[in-house]
């Protein structure tokens, strides 16, 4: 295995990329997110009130009469197989499991606005189901409500060249968005590992941050405007394009982020950069996590408006994905990796610029040893060194995820806090994440679901995290997992006012119940 010097000129440096030992990827073969062969090995999950001891709430059970009234609305879109409908009640991490009934699939925002009204006037409630790719188990049923699936919702609405404002329904894949937009000479500002099989109106539901949020920012700040289906059936219309609208209250944000609880998001209005001509991928190998520290903040003063990601991952996280996905780490024996991603419009600039951070992060002896990658084979490489470790940490065994914000030289503590805590019991504890905007993915694996381990973790993890001024999810959302857990990022008083907002706007409570909000009960 060889590697580049960093102390190299762009000609020399250039010379040295071509001959990266990387295997090609794959990524046609193996769809992350959407194979059976992927999720954990705890087949079948024990169902979700069984297990976390929860008790149903005094809803309606959907009844012959209901499902007539359904295929008169969306005829032949109407599912009730049990076996068609098991994959859509377990999550993708197989850890919960709902016992739903019957799958709706509307093409429209009118259709998805007569099941609301319907259900609304029964005392049914709904669980709204995208890719149904989300870790905190708030796209899958607790008991039997009835799933709301957007798959059908996929069409393209509008796209102006122009401002690069895109208006979509909320079943189009992430993926299948960027492929449309890169033929425009345009991107998503959104990027993440499960992009091929994600809907982007779940990915507002849950505010995803994702691997473009150093460059690119939030959702709540690239989404222009969206429509949505309320409890009660009606339409909100906030599907504007518009950059700047500055009259009343800025509506959209109540349902960015607030996992189906509010009403249905239907429609959006997204902001799409340009697609970036030139683009670098380094990884970098360090020796410790101090060493991780000096990349980043080098990172930022030598790359600036370039940088477009900075990721770290511990040896674990690289172990994992040698182990279990076969992947080639090109620089092995390393304690730590930084992944930087540089994206621009000139090339010859950006690779000047990349050179001096190399020449500078080695000469500083913050760097051990390093690749570079700028054709885009080589670069999917090591971006799926990065993006598969959710992936092969299902292989591994049953998965306890922690996705938290907190003052970025924090962020490994926790995991090393973590490893001595749990000592044996723990099958691997690993530690990875978004330098650029202090999110660490802490992730516990086990051969199996164990109350004790549960307990050593939470509210160990959650406590560590609010004593530092952190929050318990950064991007991941509350989902059911998190629900009751709120408190230690958000005080009593600001829950309230959510619970409040709730209330009004559903005041049955239907739309996706014992998720994100904890009842005022």
């Amino acid at each position: 295995m060889s590697y580049f010097v960093l102390r190299l000129d762009s000609r020399k440096l250039h010379s040295a990329v071509r001959l990266l030992p990387l295997r090609e990827p794959r990524w046609g073969q193996i769809p992350f997110l959407s194979s059976n062969r992927f999720m954990s090995q705890e087949k079948v999950p024990p169902l979700t009130a069984e297990r976390y001891r929860v008790s149903r709430l005094p809803f309606s059970e959907v009844s012959v009469e209901d499902i007539r009234h359904f295929q008169k609305i969306i005829p032949g879109r109407v599912i009730t197989d049990e076996s068609d409908l098991k994959a859509h009640n377990i999550d993708w991490l197989r850890t919960v499991r709902g016992h739903s009934k019957v799958l709706l699939k509307p093409r429209t925002t009118e259709e998805v606005s007569k099941i609301l009204k319907h259900c609304n006037e029964r005392g049914l409630a709904v669980t709204p189901q995208g890719g149904n790719t989300g870790l905190v188990g708030g796209s899958v049923p607790v008991f039997d409500e009835i799933l709301i699936s957007t798959a059908l919702m996929d069409q393209v609405i509008s796209f102006d060249d122009v401002s690069g404002a895109l208006v979509c329904q909320a079943g189009c894949v992430l993926d299948s968005l960027n492929q449309y937009l890169a033929e425009l000479g345009y991107t998503m500002p959104l990027d993440l590992g499960a992009k091929g099989s994600c809907h982007i109106g779940g990915n507002l539901a849950t505010n995803a941050g994702g691997l473009r949020l150093l460059r690119y920012g939030s959702l709540r700040g690239t989404v222009l405007g969206l429509e949505a289906v309320l409890p009660d059936g009606s339409i909100l219309d906030c599907l504007n394009s518009l950059r700047k609208d500055n009259t009343g209250y800025d509506l959209k944000q109540l349902f960015i982020g607030s996992e189906g609880t509010l009403g249905i998001i239907t429609a959006l209005s997204i902001m799409c950069p340009r697609k970036p001509s030139a683009v670098n991928v380094a990884l970098l190998g360090c020796e410790n996590f101090s060493k991780v520290l000096q990349v980043f903040t080098l990172c930022r003063d030598q790359l600036g408006e370039i940088l477009s990601a900075c990721e770290f991952m511990d040896s674990e996280s690289m172990r994992i994905v040698q182990t279990h996905l076969k992947l080639i780490n090109p620089l092995p024996d390393n304690a730590f990796y930084v992944l930087v991603e540089t994206s621009g419009s000139c090339g010859k600039h950006d690779e000047e610029k990349l050179n001096i951070f190399l020449e500078k992060a080695m000469d500083s002896g913050f760097v051990t040893s390093g690749t570079v990658a700028t054709d885009q084979g080589k670069i999917m490489s090591l971006w799926g060194l990065r993006e598969r470790i959710t992936e092969a940490l299902a292989l591994d065994g049953y998965v306890y995820k922690y996705d938290l914000s907190m003052p970025v030289e924090k962020l490994y503590a926790l995991v090393e806090e973590t490893r001595v805590r749990l000592g044996s019991s723990a099958q691997c504890v690993v530690g990875y994440g978004h330098l650029g905007d202090g999110n660490l993915h802490l992730n516990v694996t086990a051969k199996s679901h164990s109350d004790a381990l549960l307990s050593a973790l939470e509210p160990f993890v959650y406590e560590w995290t609010s004593k530092h001024n952190g929050s318990i999810s950064a991007e991941h959302g509350l989902g059911f997992k998190k629900r009751d857990h709120i408190y230690y990022s958000k005080s009593a008083g600001a829950v309230h006012i959510m619970q409040q907002l709730k209330h009004m706007l559903d005041p049955k409570g239907i739309m996706n119940p014992y998720k994100t909000i904890p009842s005022t009960d």
